[in-house]
């Protein structure tokens, strides 16, 4: 069955079959070859790309330029100082005007519905670079990098991710694996319940692709698991929640021996970065000098061979190029 893509918005990955996952996937791998070998597509040469960022990201950011200007396309960025949207334009209006300039919109920010609208109003295709509730960029990126490390297919992987299990990241799995019928368990404090709305969707999904989606607070949920993913316990401005998380959360830091609790030694570890795994950052210095040790993996996992951290961020310049070069 052929895919077509052209002219699809990438807001999530529940809007896409597993087939044109899977078909995103071998792109990818394809053009990281390519870019490998020198081969230079230049199939984007005449589109124009603009990237609104009202979060701030390195690797999004990196990921979308690079790919764009491998492939020959020309890149606007726009933080929140930069653009007029929702403060004296409306969002339809500045979507509107951005579709007669663009041929691509990334938007990274907060409120799914903002990518929601600009992908209504726009009239181009539009790309997911994070919201709230959902990573499908992150996704696509790490669904590769356990292709490369994992000898076994997708559907028979299994995936834990341990701490906020109600962040966008714990979502953005929940929504892969359902998709690709893989084995997820999200594993955290009772006290950080995910979604039930978001459970029921992928749970009924999930009977359909063969998946298993599991929430556990037990750390025997580990076992068994290929791979062990994490992500920050607190971000930049929400450091009045660092102390009760950090008492929630300790229990799930990535550690060696929670890796030797999974019983595989070829468990990988992943992390969508930043990564707080040792104190040489302004924040966990900070927090540490007041008695918080706010490190969701310790340095020693991070450093060690089961970590794959840094080909997972290299794989979100080369899934981001292919989901450009497959929609435009």
């Amino acid at each position: 069955m052929a895919v077509n893509l052209k002219g699809k918005s990438l807001l999530t990955l529940m809007d896409f079959s597993p087939l044109e996952i899977r078909y995103l996937l071998d792109l990818a791998r394809d053009l990281k070859a390519k870019k490998r070998a020198g081969v230079i597509n230049d199939v984007l040469r005449g589109k124009n790309i603009v990237l609104l960022f009202e979060k701030a990201s390195t690797r999004t950011r990196c990921a979308f330029e690079v790919a764009a200007l491998d492939e020959g396309a020309h890149v606007t960025f726009l933080d929140s100082n930069s653009s007029q949207m929702g403060k004296k334009e409306s969002l339809e209006d500045t979507a509107k005007v951005l579709g007669r300039f663009y041929d691509g919109i990334e938007y990274r920010g907060f409120k799914q519905a903002v990518v929601e609208d600009l992908a209504k109003f726009s009239g181009v295709p539009v790309w997911n670079g994070l919201t709230d509730v959902d990573h499908p960029t992150q996704i696509l990126a790490d669904l590769m990098t356990i292709e490369e490390h994992v000898a076994k297919p997708l559907h028979k992987v299994k995936v834990v991710f341990a701490g906020d299990i109600r962040n966008n990241m714990a979502y953005a799995w929940m929504y892969g694996c359902a998709k690709m019928g893989m084995h997820f368990v999200a594993l955290g404090p009772k006290e950080l319940t995910p979604n039930p709305d978001i459970i029921k969707k992928v749970n009924e999904l999930a009977q359909e692709t063969g998946a298993i989606i599991e929430v556990l607070s037990d750390l025997d949920g580990v076992k068994g698991a290929d791979v062990i993913y994490t992500d920050v316990w607190a971000s930049m401005g929400e450091e009045d929640q660092i102390p009760e998380r950090v008492k929630l959360l300790t229990p799930y830091r990535v550690t060696t021996e929670m890796l030797e609790k999974t019983g595989n030694p070829d468990v990988i570890f992943m992390h969508c970065l930043p990564a707080f795994h040792d104190f040489e950052t302004k924040l966990a210095k900070e927090q540490k000098e007041k008695g918080y040790d706010i490190r969701e993996v310790t340095d020693e996992v991070f450093r060690s061979r089961h970590s794959v951290v840094f080909d997972e961020a290299e794989n979100r310049m080369h899934t981001i190029k292919a989901v450009m070069v497959a929609t435009l």
